[in-house]
């Protein structure tokens, strides 16, 4: 994907603000002046008005809204424009060679579709060649209209010449990203971007091992944490007063992503994604620790160059903001309350057509932010709870790939090598792990670096001097 060139238009040009103009007057006019003349059934009023209009909305809302990363996207309603060009072709007679030249007709508006997708999506580095390319279809029309011009009924004309005038002013303001860093292409989700230089034999496996819990590997790790509990009073000293055990692990694991990011990809769709620089942590928490205190899970968003203070602050602001609330009701709260309304069997079909976008990666960005079922990491603490770590289950909806645990502390005695006898205080942690996203090796390496980071926790006051790329 390095020679590959990313467009954008900015919604601070005026050649974007006129190409919406365009496309917005083009649909009311074929409302308007194509309505009031009628049409001949269903077919066409869904073929000469509903489709174009549609084209025409979504070009301009695709531009406006999502030009600046998603320009790629206007590939879907120029398809649409291209599909409306061929039912408009169907209405004229050209005799005995109807067949043949619908045929290439068709085949030539397939061929702009594809050009643009080709050049939207950075392929084919020659954005200027749009401007002929997007005009053909219509020089054609007024071609085969010739006889309307000459009359000077400019009404039935008029939806697509304003519409194509929107796409000419869309190409002269398009511009191309300089800033050296990937943007989303066909194929990327809201939120990854879909790895593409994996092995053939990697691709196929996701196909044949397509649940995440059939899926799924069990790891467990004791640390011995006097040297992790001085780093913690230390810290407290400094005035991180509520900084404790989860800030730490948190914080090595991120830490850990530094030297080994490949852990911070995940699967959708059979496809295998990176999060890139963007650690989405997950947690459940409670008001208060009695059996009737409500629960909620929150999400926050962690860089690989966060210290442990960035995380100790980050997690907390996080807590406070919904423990302040009386009922301590978040986003997904309010979005479940609202699902529980729906009945029961309405609610399967709500669920499945959830799963069925999410799949296809069409999830709105607001609901995967709200998902307790999408992040890097999920995990929890026991110790709070006073009981030994569990090996909880990965999701099935989603795709959240670590689920990690640790319970509460604990002591053993132990005989050194000089046969003396010592008391050592251990932490329990439990980790259950996507096997698809990386392989056992990649597992054992990162773990052992996780240990490394965890007997020397002061590292974690440092930005790493060093990251290493997932993909290029």
């Amino acid at each position: 994907m390095k020679n590959k060139t990313s467009y954008f238009v900015s919604s601070k040009n005026l050649l974007t603000w006129l190409m919406a103009a365009c496309m917005v007057c083009s649909a009311v006019a074929r409302i308007v002046f194509v309505g009031m003349k009628g049409t001949d059934g269903t077919a066409q009023v869904w073929s000469q008005i509903v489709l174009p209009t549609a084209a025409a909305l979504l070009f301009a809302l695709i531009a406006l809204l999502d030009g600046k990363e998603q320009f790629y996207k206007t590939a879907l309603p120029v398809w649409m424009m291209c599909g409306y060009y061929c039912f408009l072709f169907t209405a004229f007679d050209f005799g005995r060679f109807d067949t043949m030249i619908g045929a290439l007709y068709c085949v030539a508006l397939l061929f702009v579709a594809v050009v643009y997708t080709q050049i939207t999506s950075g392929k084919f580095p020659h954005a200027w060649l749009l401007v002929p390319l997007l005009a053909s279809p219509l020089g054609a029309q007024l071609y085969l209209q010739r006889e309307i011009l000459l009359s000077r009924d400019y009404t039935a004309l008029l939806p697509d010449i304003l519409m194509m005038a929107g796409c000419i002013f869309t190409v002269f303001a398009i511009r191309i990203h300089t800033d050296g860093q990937y943007h989303p292409t066909w194929g990327d989700r809201n939120d990854g971007r879909r790895i593409r230089t994996l092995s053939p034999m990697a691709q196929i496996t996701m196909y044949f091992q397509w649940e995440r819990n059939i899926c799924s590997n069990l790891f467990e790790e004791s640390f011995e944490i006097s040297h992790i509990e001085r780093y913690i009073r230390q810290k407290r000293k400094e005035g991180l007063t509520d900084f404790g055990l989860t800030h730490v692990l948190l914080a090595a694991y991120v830490r850990g992503l530094c030297k080994f990011p490949q852990l911070n990809r995940f699967i959708s769709g059979q496809k295998v994604y990176s999060r890139g620089e963007d650690i989405q942590y997950c947690m459940v928490i409670k008001k208060e620790m009695t059996i009737d205190s409500p629960d909620t899970s929150i999400k926050v968003h962690l860089k690989r160059t966060d210290t442990a203070e960035d995380v100790y602050r980050k997690l907390n602001a996080a807590v406070d903001e919904v423990k302040k609330t009386a009922e301590l009701d978040s986003g997904v709260d309010n979005l479940i309350g609202y699902l529980n309304l729906i009945p029961g069997l309405l609610l399967k079909f709500v669920v499945w057509l959830l799963k069925l976008l999410d799949y296809f990666g069409l999830l709105p960005k607001w609901l995967v932010e709200l998902s307790p079922f999408h992040g890097s990491l999920f995990f929890t603490s026991m110790g709070s709870l006073g009981i030994p770590p569990i090996y909880h289950h990965l999701y099935d909806f989603g795709n959240l790939p670590v689920f990690g645990a640790f319970g509460c502390k604990r002591k053993a005695i132990e005989v050194t090598e000089d046969g003396s006898v010592v008391q050592r205080k251990y932490l329990d942690v439990k980790f259950v792990l996507d096997e698809r996203i990386v392989d056992g090796y990649y597992y054992a390496a990162f773990f052992k670096h996780f240990r490394m980071i965890l007997r020397h926790p002061e590292i974690l006051d440092n930005v790493p001097e060093e990251l290493a790329q997932d993909i290029d």
